[in-house]
C-alpha cells in the first residue's frame, strides 16, 4: 500500500514537472534565424560553375546551390558598386536615394551631359538592415568592403559602426591590392597574407563568438574586383588548365574566384561545426556584373556571355548577377527560381524573416518586395516591374541611361541622344536584336512606365553641358572603375 502511494506521488510530481516544461517550451519564442549575407564584388552572372563557367572552379558554391535555391533572373540595383550596396542596406532604389554612382564617382567636365549633384554617401536619415535587426536583438558585424562613406567628410560618422553594425573590419593598413603587409596575419586561422583569407578569418571568428545569439553577418568581399591579383598558388594551378576554346580563360581571375569559393566554404563549414546551419539564412549575390572591357578594348578580365557587355553598361551583363539563397526548412534543395528579383528586395525579406515590425523599425519608402514567398514556392510571381537609373558616365565608355524590365521585355533609354532600345529577353537574352523600330507601341508603353517611375522616386536627370567638347571628353575620366 505504501509503495502504491509513493508511486502515485512520484507520478503526480513527474507529471507536474513535464507539464511545466512543456508549457515553458510552448511559451518561449523560437530563436530568430541567423542571417549571413555574402556579397561578391564585380562577379559576373556566369562566373560560377553552377551558373555555367567553363573554366572557373567553385565547388563550395556549387554544393551550396545544390542545397538551396538558385535565382536565374537576379539583378543588382545598379551597374556599379556603391548604389547597389545602398539598396541592400535600405531596400530603396538608388534613384530614390540620389546615390547613383560609385563613391566618389568621376568628373566629366567636357561630356555632352552634365551629371546631377548626387548624394555621395549613405545618410543617417535611412534605417539600415543592421540598425533594424539590432533593434530586435541581433548581433551585427560588417566584414570587408563598405564603400558608403560620404566623400570628403569625417569617415567615422558614416562607417558601418555608425550605421548599426556592432563591429567592422576591412583590409589592414598598408595592404596593397590583395596582399597584406608582410607578417600581417600571424594569428589568423588561415595564416595567409591574401586579403580574402584574412577577412574570412575575421568572419568565422565573429560566427564563433556570436553563435549562441541571433546574428547578422554582412560579408562584403573585394574579389574579384580589380586589381586582378590572385593568390600565387591558385594562379599557378589555374595557369596549367587554361583552354583556348573556353569562354573564360584568365587564370588570375580564376584564382580570385577560387579564393572567393574557398571563403564561402569556410563560412558554411563554420555554421555546420556549431550546428547552427539549420537555423541560418544564407544569401550569396554580387554588386554588379563582371568587368569585361574598358575604353572599348577587351582587357581579358572576364566574360558574362551569353549576356551583353558588363559592369558599367546599360545591358544585362552589367546588372544580372549570380544569386543563391538557402533557408533550411523553407527552400527546397537544388531548386531554381526564374522570377526577377533585385537587391532592393533583401531589406524587406530579412526584416520579415527577423519579425521586425512597426514604422520605427524600418524605412517607410521601401521599393523592394519580400521574396519569402519565392523561397517556399519558386513559381510565385511578385507582379511588378524593375527599374534602373544611372545618370553618369562610366570608365568603360558607357553613358547615362535608364531602363525597365517588364515581364520578358527590357527597354533602355540612352540620355545622350534620347534613343530607345527594346529587347525580348525570352527570345534574345544577349540583347542582339533591337525591336524598338518594329514595336513602337511597346516602346511607348514601357517608356511611359519608366518616366512615371522616375518621377515617383524623384530621380535626378543629367542636363546639357554648356562646356561640351567632344575631343576633350574622349580623353577625360578614364582609368577609374569602382
Amino acid at each position: 500500500m505504501r509503495h502504491c502511494l509513493y508511486r502515485m506521488l512520484f507520478g503526480l510530481i513527474l507529471g507536474t514537472l513535464l507539464t511545466e516544461a512543456t508549457t515553458e517550451a510552448a511559451e518561449s519564442p523560437a530563436k530568430k534565424p541567423n542571417i549571413v549575407f555574402l556579397l561578391a564584388d564585380d562577379l559576373g552572372w556566369t562566373n560560377l560553375g553552377c551558373f555555367g563557367s567553363d573554366f572557373y572552379e567553385t565547388p563550395n558554391l556549387d554544393r551550396f546551390a545544390r542545397t538551396g535555391m538558385k535565382f536565374t533572373d537576379a539583378y543588382s540595383a545598379c551597374t556599379v558598386c556603391s548604389p547597389t550596396r545602398a539598396s541592400i542596406m535600405t531596400g530603396m532604389y538608388p534613384a530614390r536615394l540620389h546615390l547613383t554612382d560609385f563613391i566618389a564617382g568621376q568628373n566629366r567636365p567636357f561630356a555632352k551631359l552634365r551629371i546631377p549633384d548626387w548624394n555621395k554617401g549613405l545618410d543617417h536619415s535611412y534605417v539600415t538592415i543592421a540598425e533594424a535587426l539590432r533593434e530586435v536583438g541581433y548581433r551585427t558585424a560588417q566584414v570587408g568592403k563598405w564603400h558608403l562613406n560620404h566623400a570628403g567628410r569625417d569617415a567615422a560618422k558614416y562607417r558601418p559602426t555608425a550605421h548599426g553594425f556592432d563591429s567592422e573590419v576591412d583590409k589592414p593598413r598598408g595592404t596593397r591590392g590583395y596582399i597584406l603587409p608582410r607578417g600581417g596575419n600571424p594569428d589568423g586561422e588561415s595564416k595567409s597574407e591574401y586579403l580574402t583569407d584574412y577577412l574570412t578569418d575575421k568572419a568565422v571568428e565573429f560566427i564563433d563568438d556570436a553563435k549562441d545569439a541571433p546574428f547578422f553577418l554582412y560579408f562584403a568581399y573585394h574579389v574579384p574586383h580589380t586589381p586582378i591579383e590572385g593568390r600565387s598558388d591558385l594562379v599557378a594551378e589555374f595557369s596549367k588548365k587554361v583552354r583556348a576554346d573556353a569562354i573564360h580563360k584568365n587564370p588570375v581571375y580564376a584564382a580570385m574566384v577560387a579564393s572567393l569559393d574557398q571563403s564561402v566554404g569556410r563560412v558554411l563549414e563554420r555554421l555546420d561545426r556549431h550546428r547552427i546551419a539549420d537555423n541560418t539564412l544564407v544569401v550569396f549575390t554580387s554588386d554588379n556584373g563582371g568587368l569585361t572591357q574598358r575604353y572599348g578594348k577587351h582587357d581579358g578580365f572576364t566574360e558574362n556571355l551569353p549576356l551583353r557587355r558588363g559592369k558599367g553598361s546599360a545591358y544585362e551583363g552589367g546588372v544580372r548577377v549570380p544569386t543563391i539563397v538557402r533557408w533550411p526548412g523553407v527552400t527546397q534543395a537544388d531548386s531554381v527560381c526564374s522570377e526577377p528579383v533585385m537587391t532592393i528586395d533583401y531589406y524587406p525579406t530579412l526584416l520579415e524573416i527577423a519579425a521586425v515590425t512597426g514604422d520605427a523599425g524600418h524605412n517607410r519608402s521601401v521599393d523592394g518586395k519580400s521574396i519569402t514567398p519565392l523561397l517556399s514556392d519558386p513559381n510565385t510571381s511578385l507582379g511588378r516591374d524593375l527599374y534602373w537609373h544611372y545618370p553618369h558616365y562610366h570608365a568603360g565608355g558607357d553613358g547615362p541611361y535608364s531602363a525597365i524590365r517588364s515581364g520578358d521585355w527590357r527597354l533602355i533609354e540612352f540620355h545622350e541622344d534620347n534613343r530607345f532600345e527594346l529587347y525580348n529577353l525570352a527570345d534574345d537574352l544577349g540583347e542582339q536584336h533591337d525591336l524598338a523600330e518594329d514595336m513602337p507601341d511597346k516602346v511607348t508603353q514601357l517608356r511611359d512606365k519608366l518616366h512615371a517611375w522616375r518621377k515617383s522616386v524623384d530621380a535626378q536627370m543629367p542636363t546639357l553641358n554648356a562646356n561640351y567638347d567632344p575631343a576633350r571628353a574622349a580623353s577625360v575620366g578614364r582609368g577609374v572603375s569602382e
